[in-house]
């Protein structure tokens, strides 16, 4: 550990610095933004004497400025995360919050989606007031009313000063709410109190409770937070219930899809009861439209449903932040109009500037222009109001996977596999990670635990050139999987099977992929994004089976619906899909020009030197010496 030297923050206040390096690994260079403050500082201090009160202050305000930017509580903060380096300083806003997950107090359990729905509200109430950091849903969850809450650790563990507790009970028409805003750092209730409403009267009540949280620890409003804050979203209590159900089922529609139609019935539901509930058209329509892009439902009827619920939307209050958010939903996975959606995101950010599910969408899109430091900044944002939300952590890693910086990927998920060890996402890209830094042994390792995916192990097998094993680890996880990850272990197996020898069954195996590809072609709309990577991989199944006209002419239309120009994060895939094509037909003259450009921009799709040693895809052209030449380059 080394001392950097203290750095002024904000008000007065100075925080230690601390390097972690050693001779062997970390970086000992200062970064260049606390370089300048520090300098800044020292400039500062000479001339204290003869600096009048007033310019003392004019001096602060600009140091400020430099140095905020460089400073952050922890290491998911910082500018970039350095493999094994950490600036960190021990400071965490008072305007910063944590709501636990309210306790359902209500005699029918039926009704425990209405706690869960009323946090979700206040949630989004507290979100849209730039003044207060809150911590989001994800992270709070795991602190769940009904086990022991040690509230300073929960606090130190979110990074807030302060935390909301409280319980919903709800018995007919009447509800009341019991709130207690806490000062975590010190134990102290800043204040107690209980909201007794009929159920018309609790509408409002999520605004009423977010003004009042926000009085409590300091938070300024603008007049326009306060009227979003404070406005009434519907005045049919029924509808309202439906909408609360609809929020409580979509909490967690960014990694789990399951409920995303119930929760969509729902929202159908209250629009129904209101059809000028402008709030629930726009969350029917984000839901729609969410179905659409994962394939639950990829139908046109669908897709024209989630456009209806927008304009819907829009024509009931266009300044609605959710409705940007919708019509957001809709360009990107509806239309696939990156820039229109862009658009729409960055208007609900205006009102929502605190909003996870905004960010997030923000920090996709920049992915999709190829604009790898925004996304990286924004997504630092989400983890920094939901740091326990491996989602987020995943997008990290996989942008400075895109980037190469390997290391940094590394640091992003051990963080995740430390507080969530069995986490699948954060241990298979930290497997490709490894793969990529040529550090087998580590991803020995990794693989070695008995839940690690069978997929996986038949990768690290290939590794050793232990092609029949690999083969074997193929066949076993192909028993459990299903669209997507079915059709890439079909193809890794024929491929496994035909380095072992094994033609006939790498034949049978291909001809497998072949009619799985065929079929799910058959599922998504022709023009679809799912549609183009499906033509690419029928083109590589075509090249492993020697129709090389079908292949190029596959590969050829899935790089012409995806192409890189318009989408940086999928449109290197399907070259790189391309330039597998013509390897495994063994055209070395067409494959490596590809290559090369693959290789040397940033990307996660593209191509990683490291993973080119190990890939039996590449075996047709090894041997060529241009092949050679790259693979032969030092970086990743």
């Amino acid at each position: 550990m080394h001392e950097l030297g203290p750095v002024e923050v904000k008000h007065g206040v100075r925080v230690e610095i601390v390097n972690f390096y050693t001779d062997e690994v970390g970086n000992p260079e200062l970064p260049d933004k606390v370089k300048r403050a520090q300098e800044e500082q020292r400039a500062v201090d000479h001339r204290a004497a003869s600096v009048s009160a007033r310019k003392w202050s004019l001096i602060i305000c600009l140091l400020l400025i430099v140095v905020a930017a460089a400073i952050a509580g922890f290491w998911l903060l910082s500018h970039r995360v350095p493999p094994k380096s950490s600036a960190i300083a021990v400071s965490i806003p008072d305007k910063s919050i944590a709501v636990l997950p309210l306790d359902n107090l209500s005699e029918e359990k039926a009704n425990a989606f209405f706690a869960d729905g009323i946090q979700e509200e206040l949630l989004s109430s507290l979100a849209k007031i730039k003044d207060l950091k809150v911590i989001s849903r994800t992270s709070v969850m795991p602190y769940k009313a009904g086990i022991t809450r040690n509230l300073k650790e929960i606090a130190q563990q979110l990074g807030v000063s302060n935390v909301v507790e409280g319980s919903v009970r709800r018995s007919g028409n009447h509800v009341r709410v019991s709130v207690q805003l806490i000062d975590a750092l010190t134990d102290r209730h800043i204040w107690v109190q209980n909201y007794d409403r009929t159920l018309a009267d609790s509408l409002a009540l999520q605004g009423e409770l977010a003004t009042e949280i926000a009085a409590g620890v300091g938070a300024t409003l603008s007049p326009q937070e306060k009227a979003r804050v404070e406005a009434t979203p519907t005045k049919n209590t029924a509808a309202y219930d439906a909408y609360l159900r609809g929020r409580a089922l979509a909490a967690g529609l960014t990694t789990d899809f399951s409920n995303v139609e119930s929760a969509a019935r729902s929202f159908q539901e209250s629009v129904t009861l209101d059809p000028n509930f402008a709030l629930a058209w726009a969350y029917l329509s984000s839901a729609l439209s969410s179905a659409y892009w994962n394939g639950i439902d990829s139908t046109p009827t669908r897709l024209a449903a989630a456009k209806d619920a927008a304009d819907r939307a829009v024509a009931l209050d266009p300044n609605l932040p959710e409705t940007h958010l919708a019509l957001g939903y809709y360009r990107y996975y509806g239309l696939r109009d990156f820039r229109g959606a862009f658009a729409e995101f960055q208007l609900a950010e205006k009102s929502l500037p605190n909003d996870v599910g905004v960010l997030r969408a923000i920090g996709l899109i920049q992915r999709r222009f190829g604009h790898w430091d925004e996304t990286i900044a924004v997504i630092r944002h989400v983890i920094a109001l939901d740091p326990r939300n491996t989602e987020a952590g995943g997008i990290l890693a996989l942008s400075y996977m895109a980037k190469r910086q390997f290391p940094d990927a590394l640091a992003v998920l051990d963080h995740i596999l430390a507080f969530d060890p069995s986490n699948r996402q954060a241990i298979e890209i930290k497997a490709f990670c490894l793969w990529a830094m040529r550090d087998f042994e580590a991803a020995d390792l990794l693989l070695t635990r008995p839940d690690s995916s069978l997929h996986l192990r038949g990768h690290q097998a290939i590794t050793k050139g232990h092609y029949a094993a690999a083969a074997d680890f193929f066949s076993k996880a192909l028993k459990d999987a299903h669209g997507g990850e079915k059709r890439e272990i079909l193809v890794d197996l024929g491929l496994a099977q035909q380095r072992a020898g094994n033609v006939a069954d790498a034949k049978a195996t291909f001809q497998e992929a072949m009619r799985e590809v065929t079929q799910e072609l058959g599922t998504v709309p022709a023009d679809s994004g799912p549609a183009a990577e499906l033509h690419s991989y029928l083109g590589v199944v075509y090249a492993a089976l020697g129709d090389a006209a079908s292949a190029v002419k596959e590969g050829k239309k899935g790089m012409a619906m995806q192409p890189s120009s318009e989408d940086l994060f999928e449109g290197p895939a399907r070259e790189e899909q391309m330039a597998q094509i013509y390897a495994l037909l063994g055209n070395a003259d067409e494959a490596i020009p590809i290559i090369k450009r693959l290789v040397h921009i940033a990307s996660f799709n593209s191509i990683s030197v490291g993973l080119m040693h190990i890939d039996p895809v590449w075996d047709p052209i090894r041997s060529d010496p241009r092949f050679q030449e790259l693979v032969a380059e030092k970086k990743p």
